[in-house]
């Protein structure tokens, strides 16, 4: 039984952890090569990896989305979706999809004069299941070793991290102080 629970417990921080991960802003340093807009069909069970907007989008099932292709410090090639976030999840309200794909036209650059930018961005890249980290913003940095601290995502994690301390503390104590008494009256009886 005992293996059963930290089986649980795992797994349950584990799906934290990749919720957290996946909905907490990202930021690369990118040289941007390109951008594009092309048809998606959305279908089956990788819908949830893509922002519908609004009501009327979320009943389709092909849409045209825009992608901004760049390139990291390492050459390895990555692929950011534009879309708006709108009211929805996760809570980014992003509503400049045209603005930020018109500063990523300009902001491209060749191989010869780089140009390096920070993408802030949430999600993940996976080619196999063609899910893409949909950009937020992106702003120019001096160059590619560039270092950038998280603040917003040390505040969020410190301010979950205290709530979920806050919450074990209190369930202790009430364990303590009402569910153990009562267990013990109940058992007295037993020996």
């Amino acid at each position: 039984m005992v293996y059963v629970k930290w089986v649980f417990w795992a797994l349950f921080w584990l799906i934290v952890a990749g919720f957290l991960h996946y909905t907490l802003p990202q930021r690369d340093i990118v040289r941007i090569v390109n951008t594009y807009e092309e048809r998606q069909d959305v279908t089956g069970w990788t819908r949830i990896f893509w922002a519908a907007s609004d009501e009327s989008q979320a009943k389709l099932e092909s849409w045209d989305v825009q992608f901004i292709q760049a390139v990291q410090p390492d050459g390895d090639p990555m692929v950011y979706r534009n879309e708006d976030t709108g009211w929805g999840w996760p809570p980014y309200f992003k509503f400049d999809t045209a603005n930020l794909y018109t500063d990523a036209n300009d902001a491209i650059s060749s191989k010869d004069a780089p140009e390096w930018y920070a993408v802030t961005h949430y999600g993940w890249r996976n080619e196999f299941l063609s899910i893409f980290p949909n950009a937020v913003s992106i702003k120019r940095v001096a160059g590619p070793d560039v270092r950038l601290i998280p603040w917003f995502n040390i505040i969020v994690l410190t301010v979950l991290a205290a709530f979920a301390w806050g919450i074990w503390v209190r369930w202790k104590r009430f364990r303590k102080n009402r569910i153990e008494p009562t267990i013990d009256e109940w058992t007295d009886g037993w020996g």
